[in-house]
């Protein structure tokens, strides 16, 4: 029988910067892979990390839990929605987004 296992991410495996405006710490825990995200104010992701990613817009299926902050998120068909604090969000690709008000989005997503 397997033990139970924790990690945290205090002591990431892993952190990269994209961008200077954004963080993704990375753990892997019981066969599954977790990304804290990190982006502050001012951050959009057509500005930000599109130029990186070469396309016009996000191309990720996404599946957040907002942890802090606000992200507006505007999919290719025009759909708006803002997700605050507390909020779960399955986000399709074809979209951009960005931190709204002067405080640092950080969710946790579940790549998948």
């Amino acid at each position: 029988m397997a033990a139970p296992t924790k990690s945290n991410f205090a002591k990431p495996d892993q952190s990269s910067h994209p961008t200077k405006n954004m963080a993704v710490d990375t753990l892997a825990l019981g066969g599954h892979t977790f990304h804290r995200v990190t982006i502050q104010p001012g951050w959009r992701w057509t500005k930000d990390l599109g130029p990186v990613v070469g396309t016009d817009t996000c191309q990720m299926d996404h599946l957040i839990y907002l942890l802090s902050g606000r992200v507006v998120v505007r999919a290719d068909s025009g759909e708006e929605v803002e997700f605050a604090a507390g909020d779960l969000a399955s986000i399709p690709p074809g979209h951009d987004g960005w931190t709204v008000g002067d405080e640092p989005a950080v969710w946790i997503e579940i790549p998948h």
